[in-house]
């Protein structure tokens, strides 16, 4: 795990930019759950231990390119160049929000960063991904769409329906699972027969790798690979990235249903850590630098709470705002 050479077509300000998100991500997560008592909605999912799934996915795309994502969505926002003080914002439901307080923590999108929205609905991306993907087909436009989902999705009906379309349509869709072993309190094995999802990629005619999710260059390797196949007009590919939460399903989730012993072994195999010290083996990065960096990224951290906790209530009488296309005001004729 976490072996082998650093990508060379990689710039030093890339390879480092990578560990900033990476890191930036886990200290955003760990500021909302030390906060979690000011945090109006209990239904916050956090991204903490997953970080390179994200990053390595939204490394080897270009910025035009889509994503969706999935109830926990804020690592794949951040990734995706999303700005962390109106994500703070979103999730303390602040009119400075990036969806101005109405979506919350499992809403949160971004279209000018073709970030396409997280869903509370469980496997409800791949299909909008699928309508994407055609969209940008018929257009010519050469754009390709991640869709990231959980092992909790990877049995859902709709799933299956659009990987078997994009495959059977050649699609620019790359559905990237992210294994955390744990569907809420339902771990993998006991609801899937076998071993590697990814295997299933073979009855649709695709594609299909699983791989280290906790290793960022691997992912950012497989993804670029089936992002290179689907801008050439070969279609769809199925990556499983088995990874781990290091928290509860949800903040308030007590997390009773795994065993201390089993979380400090996967904590052991942080991928931060393990990029951290290829950056140094390669002689990317040093102490020095990485403790600049990690006082920028506090910084930055206190500046969107401080941010959140300044800006506005959502006004009342424009809940109906941007829900039809003629704005009715609440109360209203």
């Amino acid at each position: 795990m976490n072996g082998g050479e650093l990508p060379k077509e990689l710039s030093s300000d890339e390879l480092i930019n990578i560990y900033k998100k990476m890191l930036l991500i886990r200290k955003f997560e760990q500021r909302i759950t030390k906060d979690f008592g000011k945090i109006k909605s209990p239904l916050v999912h956090t991204y903490t231990g997953e970080e390179a799934i994200a990053v390595g996915a939204c490394m080897a795309i270009n910025e035009d390119d889509y994503i969706t994502s999935t109830h926990r969505g804020h690592g794949h926002f951040i990734a995706k160049g999303g700005d962390v003080n109106s994500l703070m914002a979103e999730i303390y439901g602040k009119e400075g929000g990036i969806c101005k307080g109405r979506g919350g923590s499992m809403h949160v999108a971004d279209f000018s960063k073709s970030m396409l929205g997280a869903n509370g609905i469980v496997g409800a991306g791949p299909p909008l991904a699928l309508g994407v993907a055609l969209a940008s087909k018929m257009r010519n436009e050469g754009k390709v769409v991640l869709t990231f989902f959980g092992d909790g999705a990877a049995n859902q009906g709709m799933l299956h329906e659009s990987m078997n379309l994009a495959a059977a349509w050649k699609l620019p869709v790359i559905f990237i699972l992210e294994n955390n072993m744990y569907g809420w309190s339902t771990p993998f094995h006991a609801a899937t027969a076998i071993k590697d999802f990814s295997i299933r990629a073979q009855g649709y005619g695709m594609k299909g790798f699983t791989i280290d999710g906790n290793d960022v260059i691997e992912v950012y390797k497989t993804i670029k690979e089936a992002v290179d196949i689907a801008r050439n007009g070969g279609g769809p590919t199925l990556i499983e990235c088995k990874t781990y939460r290091w928290q509860g399903q949800t903040i308030m989730d007590p997390d009773k249903y795994r065993s201390p012993e089993e979380k400090e072994e996967w904590k052991n195999r942080c991928p931060i850590k393990a990029y951290k010290t290829r950056l140094i083996r390669g002689e990317i990065i040093d102490k020095v630098m990485i403790q600049e960096i990690e006082e920028m990224t506090l910084v930055k951290i206190d500046e969107s709470f401080k941010f959140a906790k300044e800006n506005k209530n959502p006004d009342p009488s424009t809940v109906l705002d941007n829900v039809y296309k003629k704005p009715i005001k609440y109360g209203g004729n």
